[in-house]
């Protein structure tokens, strides 16, 4: 084959790939290496392409680029104008549970799929929750900074109570919720909850039901919140939650950062209301060097690390991949969040 004609084979297998073969597109990525997705979609006979998009205008430019059929997405924002700019995209997958930066409304509205990775991680999240209360309960990264502070003495950070006579609310108990219970049962008191969309039949025995979100700060010493991001959520941890605790009590977060209301946050801790938080999700992320929340001694951060174990990213990478892939080959993925109408357009 002459080079003239090998390279007029490459340019139309190019094309053909182009025009025949489902392309989808990884918008954004915090991981180094993308083995398991070129994997997977490769031994589907599926193109992959990754892009670095940050903004809507990036997703737009990279997404109608490569003519993508489906979004896999982490961070980068799909909303009603992304999808009204790219009518070829028929399904948008997120790397996660959440999925808070994809409009579901929009979404529903121009006929894509959602999906997520709803039942990954779950017991890496729920045991992080508790390894933060137990953490900020007993004092241990604030006596550790206090010892390279020079500071050696069992009452340097306060006094300290029995975990096994506090109560822990938790906020929301669907998957993680339920495994935080599970975990945090034999340590705590008690464990109430409250879940407005559960009916009671729902709450494991050794749960029990409160009625009010105020009621459940009222009866708590540690409130952990395991809820999605929404409109509902939104702040809904608030200046009249903290003011219902008893003074000194604790709470730790490992849903979304903007479920809590960040300068009520700090107010209740320079008051007292709240002894100190855990915290490993912001409102904004990464923390910034020298903010209030980042520098303020009575907080424990960890950095949006709580889905994190070996097993849990290959788990969650694999069951984000497949829902397009599936999506691809049937028609609806396997884990639907948004029913769509949108499929392949070859």
């Amino acid at each position: 084959m002459t080079a003239c004609h090998a390279t007029s084979f490459r340019d139309f297998r190019r094309s053909y790939t182009r025009l025949f073969m489902p392309t989808f597109l990884i918008t954004d990525f915090d991981a180094s290496h993308f083995k398991i997705e070129e994997r997977l979609f490769a031994d589907a006979g599926m193109r992959l392409v990754i892009a670095q998009a940050k903004t809507e205008n990036e997703v737009i430019r990279a997404a109608a680029e490569c003519n993508a059929d489906g979004l896999l997405v982490q961070y980068a924002p799909v909303t009603d104008r992304v999808l009204t700019a790219l009518p070829r995209v028929g399904i948008c997958s997120r790397i996660g549970a959440g999925y808070d930066t994809i409009d579901p409304k929009a979404c529903e509205k121009h006929g894509v799929w959602l999906a997520n990775s709803p039942d990954y991680g779950v017991g890496e999240v729920a045991t992080h929750a508790l390894a933060l209360a137990l953490d900020i309960v007993r004092g241990t990264t604030f006596h550790t900074n206090d010892i390279r502070a020079g500071k050696w003495h069992y009452e340097s950070n306060g006094k300290r109570r029995r975990a096994t006579e506090m109560t822990l609310g938790i906020v929301g108990l669907g998957r993680i919720g339920k495994r935080m219970a599970h975990v945090s049962r034999n340590i705590f008191k008690r464990v109430v909850a409250y879940d407005p969309y559960l009916i009671d039949g729902d709450f494991p025995a050794f749960v029990e039901r409160v009625r009010d979100l105020h009621e459940l700060f009222a009866q708590a010493d540690v409130v952990s919140p395991h809820v999605l991001l929404n409109d509902e959520t939104r702040g809904m941890i608030n200046a009249s939650c903290f003011a219902a605790m008893k003074p000194g009590s604790y709470i730790v977060n490992t849903s979304r950062g903007a479920v809590i209301n960040i300068p009520d946050l700090l107010a209740a801790l320079d008051d007292g209301q709240l002894n100190s938080a855990g915290l490993d999700v912001l409102p904004t992320e990464p923390a910034r060097p020298g903010d209030a929340l980042t520098e303020h001694r009575r907080v424990v951060l960890t950095p949006h690390s709580a889905f994190y174990s070996v097993e849990s990213e290959i788990e969650l990478r694999t069951k984000a991949a497949r829902n397009l892939i599936t999506w691809a080959k049937t028609g609806r993925p396997d884990y639907p969040v948004v029913y769509g109408k949108r499929s392949i357009q070859l």
